[in-house]
């Protein structure tokens, strides 16, 4: 790492990891995630996937506190800043839950 990740401690940062799997679920077939991500065109702004610093910055700006999780307000829009929010991760998967219950793919799993 460089000397400011270093200087700032971020080598093991919980945002280290969150944007990394942001990154993984948009950019990496291999991911399991990537078929809602990558493959629906979600992306990852360039200042976030150039630079841990700018993600870090973002995120302490926006309320992020551990525990959090990064949640997109615009399901089909990107990751960025305009787009994006820190909410718990109980209201995420009842965010998602209700995207399910709302998709045609559930109602057909139903019949």
């Amino acid at each position: 790492g460089n000397s400011y990740t270093r200087s700032h401690g971020l080598t093991n940062h919980p945002i280290r990891a969150i944007r990394k799997s942001m990154i993984d679920r948009c950019y990496n077939p291999n991911n399991k995630f990537y078929k809602n991500y990558g493959e629906r065109g979600i992306s990852v702004c360039d200042e976030w996937v150039n630079s841990l610093e700018n993600f870090h910055e973002w995120a302490l700006n926006n309320g992020w506190v551990k525990g959090l999780s990064i949640d997109r307000i615009d399901n089909d829009g990107n990751y960025n800043p305009e787009n994006c929010q820190w909410i718990t991760v109980s209201e995420n998967s009842s965010k998602t839950m209700k995207r399910l219950w709302e998709s045609d793919e559930w109602k057909r799993k139903k019949k």
